[in-house]
């Protein structure tokens, strides 16, 4: 039995992930987390009474083995560090973090023997995209990526998009071309990471859908994914939990469990 902590737990994703823990029998929702609850009773919000709930991170104490989050990028990073330092394994699904903070919590995870993983997307189909991206850039160096998000997501571009740009990077036998272009209006061609631009698109209706657009001599190429639902990042959050031995340290991809 794998006993689960979940912070953001009231979040849209947060919610999804108690429901899941709580229908596995080989999981055990033991804790939840969020900042600046006026209450720490389980039944105020519909959860098991032997759920406990915090909401002052110096007062968890847990038997927890992993702790999943869904908190906000501020947050995300003090969270890490605090299951990382009580032996837990983050499973962090919140993006933004900065490079400088995902070295300390490498850093860290090394020191303290733990192990932790930053999964940018639990869609299996995101993580597919971006095995094919990475193929892909071998063929066609010049590439561009479109991710459209639900109008609530904050940060911009998304964790999936910066994650798929570095892998299309990684999997380049040479440099993309330069083509020269006028903005006439700032920001057009979008964000640059490394000659792969990103466009990011925030619209109600959306959930997480991404595009990768690759273009060759005469041809071509696309790859897109679609989530539709949040529920169908579960599948994801919950390989992850049961295969968190696989880890090699603090890691990066949902790919690094599967």
């Amino acid at each position: 039995m794998t006993k689960v902590l979940v912070s953001g737990f009231r979040g849209s994703m947060g919610t999804q992930a108690c429901k899941m823990i709580e229908t596995d029998p080989e999981l055990e929702l033991v804790a939840v987390y969020s900042p600046n609850l006026k209450t720490t009773d389980a039944a105020d919000y519909g959860l098991p009474t032997d759920c406990k709930v915090f909401n002052q991170l110096a007062d968890i104490q847990t038997d927890a083995d992993v702790w999943v989050d869904f908190s906000t990028p501020t947050g995300a990073f003090e969270n890490a560090k605090f299951a990382l330092d009580h032996n837990m394994v983050p499973v962090i699904g919140t993006s933004g973090m900065t490079e400088a903070q995902v070295v300390e919590l490498e850093k860290l995870a090394e020191q303290t023997n733990t192990k932790g993983l930053i999964v940018p997307n639990f869609g299996l189909s995101a993580v597919l995209l971006m095995q094919f991206a990475k193929q892909a850039a071998k063929y066609f160096p010049d590439a561009e990526i479109i991710e459209m998000h639900h109008a609530d997501k904050k940060d911009a571009p998304s964790g999936t998009a910066i994650n798929t740009a570095k892998m299309i990077v990684a999997g380049r036998e040479s440099k993309g071309t330069e083509y020269p272009t006028v903005e006439t209006l700032p920001g057009a061609r979008g964000a640059d990471y490394e000659g792969v631009h990103i466009h990011a698109v925030r619209l109600p209706g959306y959930v997480a859908h991404e595009e990768v657009l690759f273009g060759g001599q005469g041809e071509a190429l696309t790859i897109r994914q679609d989530s539709f639902d949040r529920a169908s990042f579960m599948h994801g959050l919950n390989i992850a939990i049961k295969n968190i031995q696989k880890l090699n340290g603090f890691e990066i991809g949902l790919e690094n469990v599967l």
